[in-house]
């Protein structure tokens, strides 16, 4: 973050010190809203959530060196006192966009699904210095943090945006305008919330409402509801995907023993070959979006395949794979789940085994905010799972596993309903063999990667003990 006055942030958040000896101590540091993340030079933002309030952490934050905390009232230690702190927060967020950061292009992300893949893959795709959003830090706390991670030098801010109401985009974009919008697809995530696809259409349209003319509007032409976008918008537009009318193309689609693809890159310019290193084909649309963002920042469709063939995954537990000592195969994509990924996880799952030694075993957890679609669409994932021939399927928890049970006996496939992660991790030791590929997915809600984390651990009570 640019160094800025607390008596500059004051007035920028229409607030006022309260505790504060030196009046113009600078911040130089990200600001954080966890005390134990505070370095020297930070600003703690003392936010009140369900289960815990800011305000009780703020001298935390303060003793391991925040210049001070964004808070609603005095609490004893340097501080601005504000009426509201994400209102604050976004204001800024805003403000360093303009003075601070205002040569950075910005490019900025929605969608239903891959949002955070993709943001991965532009951020490693871009030249230049690029500041991207940590994690998934998407939303009016996460978006303006991540600006006050960039400074004078950032070239590029990558920044998720993602929606839970009609609006909320809106509300992101007009605290960061984007230069380039960027939109993954229209599924059913969030679909109890919105009520319906077309209303999530219209959340994630707002996203390329937001640019200025000139901008570019990203848009996956192989999603119905993203390709109509492009009447909203002022800006230019290019197109990807499989769709042989898309600007950036993938052909020649493969997938290797790892769950892999490679295809040949194809763009107005020329075509390259393109071998990621992510997991499952789902990544290939993702990717092509990168792919398009960077051909707008001037990269040679070589230079754009050979940079995507080299990015890496960087966020957590996003078909995050780890080959144990003994060879099981543990995919941890238990950062959350909805109708669409899970398909597309499954399907990754299937091409990653089939060989002699190798069994499919897919652990599923329930998908949050389907509202009154919750248990159709949980017992097409279960008739789905049926479909792929996988070795096990493996249900935990209440009532949507049993949804998903009973999806899976309707087509007469076979399938375990478990009560916890704990009965699942008895089953699991016990079962579980050299070779075996085990993809663990459910909603964040769940806490399923806990069930994955615990099994790179040694079993504690091994058979032949």
């Amino acid at each position: 973050m640019h160094a800025t006055s607390l008596t500059t942030i004051a007035a920028i958040a229409g607030g006022r010190l309260a505790d504060v000896l030196d009046p113009e101590a600078q911040v130089t540091q990200p600001a954080v809203f966890d005390s134990r993340e505070a370095v020297p030079g930070s600003l703690f933002l003392a936010l009140k959530g369900q289960h815990s309030d800011g305000h009780a952490y703020a001298e935390a934050a303060i003793n391991k060196g925040a210049v001070a905390a964004l808070v609603t009232h005095p609490v004893g230690v340097p501080a601005i006192v504000v009426d509201d702190v994400l209102t604050a927060f976004g204001r800024l967020g805003r403000f360093l966009l303009h003075d601070t950061v205002g040569q950075a292009t910005v490019v900025a992300i929605t969608g239903s699904a891959g949002k955070t893949s993709t943001k991965d893959f532009i951020a490693q795709v871009l030249p230049g210095n690029v500041v991207a959003t940590p994690q998934s830090f998407n939303n009016e706390i996460g978006l303006p943090l991540t600006i006050t991670m960039a400074d004078k030098d950032t070239d590029y801010l990558v920044l998720e945006m993602g929606a839970r109401h009609i609006g909320d985009i809106r509300d992101l974009t007009r605290i960061a305008q984007p230069d380039i919008s960027v939109v993954t697809n229209v599924g059913t995530a969030h679909v109890g919330e919105f009520g319906s696809r077309e209303n999530i259409a219209q959340a994630k349209g707002e996203i390329v409402e937001a640019l200025p003319p000139g901008g570019l509007a990203v848009l996956n032409a192989d999603d119905n509801f993203v390709r109509e976008m492009q009447h909203r918008t002022r800006g230019r537009i290019v197109t990807y995907g499989l769709n042989e009318q898309a600007t950036i193309r993938a052909v020649d689609v493969a997938t290797d023993r790892q769950g892999r693809a490679s295809y040949t890159l194809v763009t107005p310019e020329g075509s390259a070959r393109v071998q990621l290193q992510f997991v499952g084909d789902v990544q290939v649309p993702n990717s092509l979006a990168a792919a398009a963002v960077a051909r707008e920042a001037g990269l040679y469709v070589e230079q754009v395949a050979a940079r995507l063939s080299e990015a890496l995954p960087r966020s957590r537990w996003r078909m995050e794979t780890t080959t144990r000592a003994d060879g099981v195969t543990i995919v941890n994509d238990a950062y959350n789940a909805n109708p669409t990924s899970m398909r597309h996880s499954l399907d990754a799952l299937a091409s990653m085994t089939g060989g002699h030694d190798q069994r499919s075993i897919a652990v599923l957890g329930r998908m949050n905010e389907l509202g009154d679609d919750a248990r159709t669409e949980h017992e097409e994932i279960g008739k789905y799972a049926a479909t792929l021939g996988l070795d096990r399927i493996i249900l935990v928890g209440g009532d949507e596993a049993g949804w998903m049970q009973q999806g899976v006996s309707s087509v007469g496939g076979k399938a375990i309903h478990l009560p916890d992660q704990d009965t699942a991790l008895d089953l699991l030791h016990s079962i579980l063999r050299p070779g075996d590929v085990v993809l663990v997915k459910a909603s964040r809600g769940v806490q399923l990667q806990q069930l994955a984390d615990r099994l790179l651990e040694p079993d504690p009570y091994p058979a032949d003990a």
